[in-house]
């Protein structure tokens, strides 16, 4: 039968899903501790469907390049649902969402990597995203990122100043 598999390579793809699950998880955490509407279970799903679909494509037999195209129409799908959730707010907060569309968009990529057993870098990448998300509770970084947006606000007021005496 096309695309049958055995159970013990069920159980394999079993465990590339608890893996996702926890690796997903990992990433989301920082956002659940922040309250953010995007946390565990958001990250988890989008990693753990990630897994699935690529898990699926690379074992139907006699379809080379099923596997190619579900990435692909993951990444697609994954930037779609990343656009649903940035939105404009009011002028003085800007863009919002930017932060978690793009975590979604790489745990989608990890769940890739966990299914295409690319382990080594599905750990990498979730500890970096993980790190990524929670820059904000670091006080060097805050730090960094109040001096920069106060050198943008100089920059912009001297620009301001260099067009008026023009």
């Amino acid at each position: 039968m096309k695309g049958l598999v055995d159970i013990q390579t069920e159980l394999i793809i079993i465990l590339h899903l608890i893996i996702s699950v926890l690796l997903g998880g990992l990433i989301g955490y920082d956002r659940e501790r922040d309250g953010n509407n995007a946390g565990i279970r958001t990250y988890a799903a989008v990693c753990l469907g990630a897994t699935v679909f690529t898990s699926i494509a690379s074992h139907l037999i006699g379809e080379p390049g099923s596997s190619s195209r579900i990435i692909a129409n993951i990444i697609t799908g994954i930037g779609f649902l990343g656009a649903g959730i940035i939105f404009r707010g009011d002028p003085k907060t800007g863009v919002q969402g930017l932060t978690s569309a793009a975590t979604i968009w790489a745990t989608a990529a990890v769940g890739v990597a966990i299914a295409l057993n690319m382990f080594v870098i599905a750990v990498f990448s979730s500890l970096t995203l993980f790190f990524l998300l929670s820059l904000h509770h670091y006080k060097w970084y805050m730090r960094w990122k109040e001096k920069i947006k106060h050198k943008h606000q100089q920059d912009e007021l001297n620009k301001k100043e260099i067009e008026q005496k023009d």
